[in-house]
This record gives C-alpha cells, structure tokens and sequence, in this order.
C-alpha cells in the first residue's frame, strides 16, 4: 500500500527566523503518522530547519539541485551538499522552473539520476499549460514529460521516487483541478509509469496533486483511488493550514 505523502513547497519564502517559527507551530499540533510530511524549504533555511524538525517524523525538502557534485556553476547547489545537510526530497522541474530559468525534461531527467545517486528522493513536477489543455494536448504533453524524466531510471528506484501532478495553469492562481481531473490525469500518469515498467511499478510509484490545494479541497482529493498525497504551495506558510492538509 502506497504511504500517502503531503509536500509544502514554500518556494522562495521565509526567512531563517520566520521558518524555525512556522515549524515550531507545526510541531505544536499532533500529525498523522500515516502519512508523510515533506517541508520543501528554501536553501538558506535548510540547516536551521532540519534542526528544528530533529525530533519529529518531518521529512526535509530542498527545491532544486544541480546534477554535478561540484564545478563552475555560479549560484547552483550540488547534490553532496544537500546530502551533507540532511536533505530527504527534491523538487525537480517544477513548472516555475521550466518557465522561469530554462528547465528541460533533459535537465530534470539529469537531476532526477543524480539525486537517486546520492540518495535524495526526487519530487517530480509534470503538468500541461491552460493552452495545451484547451487544445486537448494535456495527455500528450504530461506522458512525453514523464518519459523523458524517466529515461534510462532502473526500475529498482521507482519505490523512491515521487511523481506532482501540477496543471501550470492551477498554480498561485486560485483556479484547481476538480478532484476528478486529477484522478483521471492521475491514474494516466500511473499507465504511462506502467508501460515503462511493468504493473508492479505503476502501482508502487506515488503521485501527488499539485495546484492551489487548499484543507477544504484536500479530503476530497485524498478520496480519489489514484490520489496519493499533495504538493501545497500557499496552504504550507500557515501552519494550521498545513496541519489540515497532512491530517485530512
């Protein structure tokens, strides 16, 4: 049985003082130990925030990495340094990622084998825009994101591996998926894992929904059959937000 998983991705918010704050009110609350916690933090926090969660089940997340351990990559962050930090996840080709600073389903497939190399689970980001939708691309466009990712991934590493369903056009901007787009578009991604890997693996992957998730749609969502946990934006600055989320 697949252990559902809830990520906060801050993105690039917070402050050393303003993380170990919102995590010391997390703590205050009593989470579901059924289900996986994951705070995705900004790389200046990671330190300080692994630290404050050194007591509890909260699995730590960074939001990017490079694929070398070390070189001439001005303002990157290597795998051995999240290692030596105590990183469990990272989110690799996240929408804003790919909009914003030229990520590639090369480059994500690049991290995603580094990352499982130096044993950092990858949270990887697929999604279609509002115009490959309108246009009934979104299957085609999702599944060649999931392939190339998974290039050349042995199928021993998929029980590490997370996959975020995000429709770009449902991030920051209030709009969501109804819970039964997303288990349809859900349960696409886990026949796409499938026809790669065989029926054991497209049942052992998780795939989480991602894209304006908040503790009145969660319930809902985590109902859906192929639904296996969400990656939370917003919802994770508040802490009894977040707390909602991972106790839906």
């Amino acid at each position: 049985m697949r252990t559902p998983i809830i990520a906060g991705n801050w993105k690039m918010n917070n402050n050393i003082e303003e993380s170990i704050e919102l995590v010391e009110e997390i703590k205050k609350f009593q989470l579901d130990r059924d289900v996986e916690a994951v705070i995705c933090v900004p790389f200046t926090d990671i330190k300080d925030v692994k630290a404050a969660i050194k007591d509890t089940d909260i699995k730590l997340g960074a939001q990017n990495m490079h694929w070398e351990e070390k070189g001439a990559f001005t303002g990157e962050i290597s795998p051995l340094m999240l290692k030596e930090l105590g990183v469990d996840y990272v989110i690799l080709g996240h929408s804003e990622r790919r909009q914003y600073f030229n990520e590639t389903d090369d480059t994500v497939n690049k991290k995603m084998k580094s990352a499982l190399n130096h044993d950092i689970k990858p949270i990887i980001c697929v999604g279609e825009s509002l115009e490959e939708r309108e246009s009934g691309k979104e299957r085609e466009v999702v599944k060649s994101q999931v392939i190339k990712a998974f290039e050349d991934i042995d199928r021993k590493e998929i029980e590490n591996i997370v996959i975020a369903y995000e429709p770009i056009w449902a991030i920051g901007t209030g709009k969501t998926a109804s819970a039964d787009d997303a288990n349809d578009m859900i349960g696409f991604i886990r026949d796409t894992i499938g026809e790669i890997y065989g029926k054991e693996e497209k049942q052992n992957i998780r795939i989480q929904y991602g894209g304006s998730v908040k503790p009145d749609t969660i319930s809902e969502l985590m109902g859906k059959e192929e639904v296996d946990g969400a990656l939370v934006g917003g919802a994770s600055l508040k802490s009894e937000d977040f707390v909602k989320l991972i106790n839906y």
